[in-house]
């Protein structure tokens, strides 16, 4: 007998799970598959010890379906972005711009929370929502479609129909290539470690991004841990360098990023195993096809700059509920399809080469381009309109 629910989410990762429990808590039927069971553990073997700014536009979408209330006890805000440009003969600060919240809102930029714990307390969301079936361990495998339905091909050997199918599956997506959505890839050769550290001096709730050569290194407020200030690093090399950094001994390891990190929080200390995994820009030839909407990194793959990869995600999710629950009768239908792929794709191309453009520009090795790097930080900073609207951009909100 085939199983039939509204919507078939394919991809239990961050934003897989997000999309599952808003549509449920909206009052549709909602099977999410992913081929890997979610890790929620901070030391487990395998765990996404990377971490995620939930923007002020994304909280008001996981607070209106009842998630926010679980994350917020263990969210970090962001009051302040600090940007540092490190790029002369020895690796010191010789620009410091910072970017205060309190100019543009009266709530901080975002909260930052793990990546593993997000997923526990998404989990914990499914798991009250009695419309939603989770099954970890199945991975979606074909897809047929008609104009009224899809037919999903599990890795268990079931078949289920539904209304809509949302690609949620990574940016290998066998939904998207099931679909036969294209995509365009670039690869910039680098890899970036992800990690958490603790350090002497508080970071304030202040976010750090520093730029020298081969990509930022940012360091974002977490919880304290162990009774110290901690935050979680994203350092973004080359890709031979990131190798090499991997296997360094932790003291080694410890010496070179406190050296990397301009001394700002004092020595740092390794709290955690590391992580490492390539930087690509990607993104779909389309957001949606037959019976069938991307999104997340099956629509788009970012550097890890200015938090946009997730909220870029809760942004597409955003859209796609709206159309869904303004006329439930026709969800899935090819009207609402195309009017989400027109919603969001030219939002995701600007910001994609947005991104691409800084990635480019953190990367500069040559001096005099560092130089005109950090001329144009300061260029940006000193017009207040300018840099105000720059900080809305990011959040979303224009």
């Amino acid at each position: 007998m085939t199983e039939q629910f509204d919507i078939v989410v394919s991809g239990g990762g961050i934003a897989g799970l997000t999309a599952a429990a808003v549509f449920a808590d909206s009052g549709f039927s909602v099977l999410c598959v992913d081929p890997t069971p979610p890790v929620t553990e901070r030391d487990a073997t395998g765990a996404d010890l990377r971490t995620t700014a939930i923007l002020q536009p994304a909280r008001a979408l996981l607070d209106r379906s009842g998630v926010w209330d679980l994350l917020a006890p263990h969210a970090a805000p962001l009051q302040t972005m600090r940007i540092v440009d490190a790029g002369g003969a020895v690796p010191e600060p010789r620009v410091e711009r910072e970017f205060h919240a309190s100019e543009i809102s009266d709530d901080p930029f975002g909260w930052n929370l793990p990546n593993w714990l997000l997923r526990r307390e998404l989990l914990a969301r499914l798991s009250a929502l009695p419309n939603v079936d989770f099954r970890p361990g199945t991975a979606t495998t074909t897809l047929f479609t008609r104009q009224a339905q899809a037919r999903v091909g599990l890795s268990d050997g079931t078949r289920v129909t539904c209304r809509l199918v949302v690609a949620c599956d990574g940016r290998a997506s066998p939904m998207r290539e099931a679909a036969g959505i294209g995509v365009t890839t670039h690869r910039y050769g680098q890899k970036a470690l992800a990690f958490a550290v603790t350090h002497p001096i508080p970071h304030d709730n202040v976010s750090t991004e520093v730029h020298r050569t081969g990509g930022p290194f940012t360091l974002v407020p977490l919880p304290d841990w162990q009774g110290k200030p901690s935050s979680a690093v994203v350092w973004m090399e080359t890709g031979p360098n990131a190798q090499r950094l991997l296997t360094l001994d932790t003291a080694s390891f410890e010496a070179e990023m406190t050296t990397r990190s301009c001394g700002l929080f004092g020595p740092l200390s390794l709290a955690s195993q590391r992580t490492i995994w390539p930087i690509i820009t990607q993104h779909a030839d389309r957001m949606s096809g037959e019976r069938i909407a991307l999104m997340a990194e099956a629509a788009h793959v970012v550097p890890p700059i200015g938090a946009q990869g997730l909220n870029m995600s809760l942004s597409d999710l955003r859209t796609l509920l709206d159309l869904a629950e303004a006329h439930p009768e026709t969800l899935g239908d090819a009207h609402m399809l195309e009017t989400y792929h027109r919603n969001r794709i030219g939002d995701i191309r600007l910001r994609v080469q947005g991104i691409d453009i800084l990635n480019r520009a953190s990367m500069m090795a040559t001096q005099p381009l560092r130089d005109a790097r950090a001329a144009g930080l300061s260029a940006l900073y000193a017009l207040a309109p300018v840099r105000r609207n720059l900080m809305q951009m990011g959040l979303g909100v224009r």
